[in-house]
């Protein structure tokens, strides 16, 4: 049993560990966007570049973070942890030292691997170090001073931009590890799951990965090359028929799909594509709509943005005792719509916008539809499985959120007729952005039906969310029991 006490220093050491980790994560999804302007013009990079920028991390976090949760109950948890924030921070120092697109580009995918052994690792860390008493103080700890890293990312990375280079936005995490890594290996206790055995299923995880990086091609190649882009998305589309198939017939597969005979599992599951799509697409967006359009500098749009991770960090956990008195139906029904409702009111930020009078009001609905939701979610979630299963049902929903992210970013552009120069363009990327916004309220709505429709509230007595304030944007907080399916 795990005995360190919150209140030791060795506890105090494990917890900075553990943020220090998850912050390289968090901060690098929230700063990159800020930073896409200058990238592109610094590097003369068209928007499929820029997509690719951000994908290229999306593609091998959201293929590889159920297997990274797995290498550490099997290899040790802070030995992966250890490994992933080196890998993370190697990449880093290769996006920054980037010489054109493609280097970037590259360096991004190793970037998300490297995410994908830390992220589930800095939870597991705290789970399996800290005495059971400590354990739930932990973990708030662990969430609100990572949700606040997530508040300032965009503050820091646009004050990066503008002032040392947006290399910097890659380079901060450097030193960051270098505090990190000896921490861990110092203070931090190793720990596996002593019933793990078996083969890993690298090869589900491979077609998985595959899957979303050829679908994700064929999305931003077709304004190009029509017929490249049908071969690709064809392609991405069997191997995702392929994963299936793996998966059906692995005794321990990386993702059961029995799991999915839950209705209200599937049902959450739907909603959170169709949220963090929107989601995804919107934040992409955004941050080239206020300083492309609007004219802001990268710290102005970067602020811009802080409020909707500020009111996420600070109204979560009572969002979530909310809905543990009303079902996870109402919330997941009008959380959708609100941040439904914010999209559509960032059609009035253009050219000349008023922050107080056109960005900030669309933000704070947005802020609110997300806080509404997000917590429901996530206990929803854990509640339509086994609790044995909870860690495993939590590190779905979290990839396929950051799936639905990174589709979306791909899928948007051409959805709304943005063209290769689009963000050199000031008033062409304003009439797309805004037929953008509509597409990404319609999935909102639609993920407002499915709630209103399949989720009911869960029986008495499932696993709860322990991580209640959380401050990220880009997919739910990754909850429960680590990862403990082996991969063969």
């Amino acid at each position: 049993m795990p005995d360190v006490r919150l209140a030791s220093p060795q506890g105090k050491w494990i917890l900075l560990t553990t943020v220090l980790g998850s912050s390289m994560a968090l901060l690098d999804s929230t700063v990159v966007n800020v930073a896409l302007p200058r990238i592109g013009r610094d590097l003369d990079a068209d928007l499929a570049a820029l997509q690719w920028t951000v994908n290229a991390y999306m593609v091998t976090l959201a293929g590889l973070i159920l297997l990274g949760g797995a290498l550490g109950d099997r290899f040790g948890r802070r030995r992966v942890f250890v490994v992933g924030v080196v890998w993370f921070a190697v990449a880093s120092l290769l996006c920054g030292i980037a010489p054109n697109a493609e280097v970037l580009i590259a360096a991004r995918a190793l970037q998300g691997v490297g995410g994908a052994l830390l992220t589930p690792g800095s939870l597991a860390l705290i789970q399996a170090s800290f005495h059971p008493d400590d354990r739930g103080r932990a973990v708030g700890l662990w969430s609100g001073f990572g949700g606040i890293g997530a508040a300032v990312g965009p503050f820091v990375g646009g004050w990066l931009v503008d002032g040392p280079g947006w290399r910097w936005v890659f380079l901060l995490n450097v030193p960051l590890a270098a505090l990190c890594v000896p921490v861990a290996l110092r203070h931090v206790p190793e720990s596996g799951d002593g019933r793990a055995h078996g083969r890993f299923d690298v090869l589900g995880a491979v077609l998985g990965a595959v899957a979303l990086a050829l679908v994700t091609y064929g999305l931003i190649a077709a304004g190009e090359d029509g017929a490249v882009a049908v071969i690709s998305a064809a392609a991405g589309v069997a191997a995702a028929v392929a994963f299936v198939v793996v998966e059906r017939r692995r005794a321990e597969p990386m993702m059961p799909l029995e799991l999915f005979a839950s209705r209200q599992f599937t049902a959450v599951n739907l909603v959170t594509l169709c949220v963090y799509a929107a989601l995804g697409g919107f934040f992409f967006l955004a941050a080239l709509q206020l300083q492309v359009v609007v004219g802001y500098s990268a710290l102005a749009a970067g602020t811009a943005l802080l409020p909707t991770t500020v009111l996420m960090l600070l109204l979560s956990a009572r969002s979530g005792e909310l809905a543990d008195r009303v079902g996870p139906r109402l919330p997941l029904t009008v959380g959708p719509l609100l941040c439904a409702a914010g999209m559509l009111l960032m059609l009035r930020v253009g050219p000349g916008a008023s922050y107080p009078a056109d960005v900030l009001p669309a933000l704070l609905v947005l802020g609110l539809g997300m806080v509404t939701l997000v917590a429901p979610l996530t206990a929803t979630v854990l509640g339509s499985v086994d609790v044995a299963r909870a860690g495993l049902a939590s590190g779905i929903n979290n990839a396929a959120a950051r799936a639905a992210g990174l589709v979306a970013v791909a899928a948007l552009p051409l959805l709304a007729g943005m063209g290769e120069e689009a963000y050199r363009e000031p008033a062409a990327f304003d009439t797309a952005f805004g037929r953008a916004m509509v597409w990404c309220a319609g999935a909102l709505v639609v993920g407002a039906v499915v709630a209103a429709a399949v989720v009911r509230r869960p029986p008495p007595g499932c696993k709860r969310p322990e991580c209640l304030r959380h401050g990220g944007v880009t997919a739910p907080p990754l909850e429960g029991e680590p990862v403990r399916k082996r991969l063969s």
